[in-house]
C-alpha cells in the first residue's frame, strides 16, 4: 500500500501528463447548466433501464470512483448534492476514454451527456464530453466518516466539509437562523448598523480583551468585547431601535460554549425596559426554531425543549433558593465564608452579599435550567451598566435578565442606566478595581461615553444574544466548535 507522499508524488506524474497533451488541469472557467439536486428532483420518477434524450452540463468533485474494464463510474458532487456520472470507451473512444486515468478521486470535473436511469433505478448522466477542472494533489482520507479524532475535524474543516454532507447543512442552516432574524428585526422597523471592532477603549461587558498596538497613532488598541457602548452612542444620536450582529473577542477560556472569537446579536430600542426584551428574546428564538424545525418545539441532546412562551422566570435569589436550597436572605455574614469554603468558591477576603450570591448562582443552578428560563433581578456587582430594580432600589438589586437553556446562558439583557452621573460613579469603581488589579474583567473607564449619555440618553432596552449557543441549541449539537467553519485551535507543532 502506497504512502501519502507516494501518492502526492503519483498525483503531479499524472498533472504533468495532462500538461505534456497540452490540456490545463487548472482552466479558468467552466459553465455548468444543471445541478446534482436539480436533475435528482427532475427525473425522481424515470423507470429504471430508461434513457433520455435530456442533455446537461454539471462540474463537481470526484467522490467515488470505480473502474471496470471499458467502463468507469464515479460519484460527482457538487454543492447541491451527488449524482452518478457513467464513462463508456465505445462512446468516447479509445484515446479520450484513456484519460480518465490520469483522473482520481478528490478531482474536479466538468461533464456533459444525457441522462438514464440503471437498472437499480439511480439516475446517472451517461457522459459525452468531459474536462478536467482541478487535478487534486492529496488523496482525500478513506475514512472520513466515522472519525474519532474530533479536532481534526475542526482544525480541517475543509476535508469536513466534503466528507460529510450533514457539515455543509448545518452551517446552510446556520445561514437560515441568522436570515429568520434579519427579516423579523427589518420588519418590526429595526434598523442593521455597523460599530467599530478595532477600540481605542473596550467595554460593554466582563472580559479580558485582546490588546494590540496602532503604529501610526503610537497606541493601545482593543478587540471589541462588546459593541454594546457604540449601539447607545446611536440612540443618544436618536435612532430607536438599532442591532448589529457583531464579531466580538474575548481573552477567555476555550470550551464547549466558548470560542475566542464568536457571533453576538446585540440589539437596542428606545423607550424599552428589560421586560420588553424579554418578550423580543422569546419571539426571536421562536421564529428561528420555526425556520428550521416548523416548530417551537425541538430536541436537544437527551432533553425535549419547547420554546413557546411564556417562559419560566425566576429571579435570582428565588432560583437559588429552589435549585441551590439556599436562601440568600437569611445568610449572616458568619454564613458567608462557610458557603464559599462548602462550595469551594474564592471570593477573596472581603466580599458582598451581591457577590456571593451570584457565585452560588454560578456553582449550583446553571446548570439545572434545561427549559428555557429567565433569571432576572442580578446584584448591582454584577455590572455597572443597568438601572437599579424600580420596585426596591435599595435592595442591591437590578434590572438585569439572563435567560437559560439547557443549562447554557443564551443572552444578557438590561433597563439600560441612562444616569450619567450615578454611570460615572459606577465606572469610576469598577476603573478603580481594574487597576488595582482586583478585577481584571472590570470595566475601564470611557470619558466619551460618559460624555455622550450626559447628552440624554432616552429610556432604552437592550440585549446581546450568543448566536453560536443558539445555532448549537437548535441544531443539536454538543459544542460550539461544531456550528463554527473554523475555530480556534491550539498550533499543532
Amino acid at each position: 500500500m502506497p504512502n501519502e507522499e507516494q501518492l502526492i508524488d503519483e498525483r503531479k506524474r499524472k498533472r504533468d501528463e495532462l500538461l505534456k497533451q497540452g490540456i490545463n488541469p487548472y482552466p479558468y472557467r467552466y459553465e455548468p447548466n444543471a445541478t446534482a439536486e436539480h436533475i435528482q428532483e427532475k427525473y425522481k420518477d424515470l423507470q429504471e433501464n430508461s434513457t433520455t434524450e435530456d442533455v446537461y452540463r454539471i462540474a463537481g468533485r470526484i467522490v467515488a470512483l470505480r473502474r471496470i474494464g471499458k467502463v468507469t463510474f464515479m460519484q460527482l458532487q457538487d454543492n447541491t448534492g451527488r449524482i452518478q456520472i457513467f464513462f463508456k470507451e465505445d462512446d468516447l473512444g479509445k484515446e479520450r476514454y484513456k484519460l480518465l486515468k490520469l483522473y482520481d478521486m478528490g478531482d474536479w470535473i466538468g461533464a456533459q451527456g444525457n441522462i438514464f436511469a440503471t437498472k437499480t433505478g439511480e439516475i446517472t448522466l451517461n457522459v459525452q464530453l468531459f474536462d478536467m477542472l482541478c487535478k487534486s494533489l492529496r488523496p482525500l482520507p478513506e475514512k472520513w466518516h466515522g472519525l474519532k479524532d474530533i479536532e481534526l475535524r475542526y482544525r480541517k474543516r475543509y476535508l469536513d466539509l466534503i466528507m460529510n454532507p450533514d457539515v455543509k447543512e448545518t452551517f446552510v442552516k446556520r445561514t437560515k437562523i441568522v436570515n429568520s432574524i434579519r427579516q423579523y428585526l427589518d420588519k418590526r422597523g429595526y434598523l442593521e448598523v455597523e460599530t467599530p471592532v478595532l477600540q481605542p477603549i473596550y467595554g460593554g461587558g466582563a472580559a479580558k480583551p485582546f490588546t494590540s498596538h496602532l503604529n501610526s497613532l503610537d497606541m493601545p488598541v482593543y478587540l471589541r468585547i462588546a459593541d454594546e457602548l457604540y449601539l447607545k452612542r446611536l440612540i443618544i444620536g436618536g435612532f430607536d431601535k438599532v442591532y448589529e450582529f457583531a464579531k466580538d473577542f474575548r481573552n477567555e477560556d476555550i470550551d464547549r460554549t466558548h470560542n475566542p472569537e464568536f457571533t453576538q446579536l446585540e440589539i437596542y430600542e428606545a423607550w424599552a425596559d428589560f421586560h420588553d426584551m424579554q418578550k423580543l428574546v422569546e419571539e426571536l428564538y421562536q421564529a428561528a426554531a420555526i425556520a428550521i424545525h416548523g416548530s417551537t418545539k425541538f430536541k436537544y441532546q437527551e432533553h425535549t425543549i419547547d420554546l413557546k412562551s411564556p417562559w419560566k422566570s425566576y429571579t435570582m435569589a428565588e432560583a437559588l433558593k429552589k435549585f441551590g436550597g439556599i436562601d440568600i436572605d437569611t445568610v449572616t455574614d458568619e454564613d458567608k465564608k462557610k458557603l464559599c469554603k462548602a462550595h469551594q468558591i474564592d471570593l477573596g477576603e472581603k466580599f458582598t452579599k451581591g457577590e456571593l450570591l451570584q457565585a452560588l448562582f454560578e456553582e449550583l443552578v446553571e446548570d439545572k435550567l434545561i427549559e428555557p428560563t429567565f433569571i432576572t433581578l442580578h446584584p448591582i456587582e454584577s455590572t455597572p451598566l443597568c438601572k437599579k430594580w424600580r420596585e426596591k432600589p435599595e435592595s442591591g438589586l437590578i434590572e438585569r435578565f439572563e435567560p437559560y437553556i439547557a443549562g447554557m446562558e443564551i443572552a444578557n439583557a438590561y433597563s439600560e442606566l441612562n444616569d450619567p452621573i450615578v454611570q460615572r460613579k459606577l465606572l469610576e469603581d469598577q476603573a478603580e478595581k481594574l487597576k488595582m488589579g482586583k478585577d481584571e474583567e472590570a470595566h475601564p473607564m470611557d470619558e466619551d461615553f460618559l460624555e455622550a449619555i450626559e447628552y440624554g440618553m432616552p429610556p432604552t432596552g437592550g440585549v446581546g444574544i450568543g448566536i453560536d449557543r443558539m445555532i448549537m441549541i437548535l441544531l443539536d449539537k454538543p459544542s460550539i466548535r461544531d456550528v463554527i467553519l473554523f475555530p480556534f485551535m491550539k498550533p499543532v507543532k
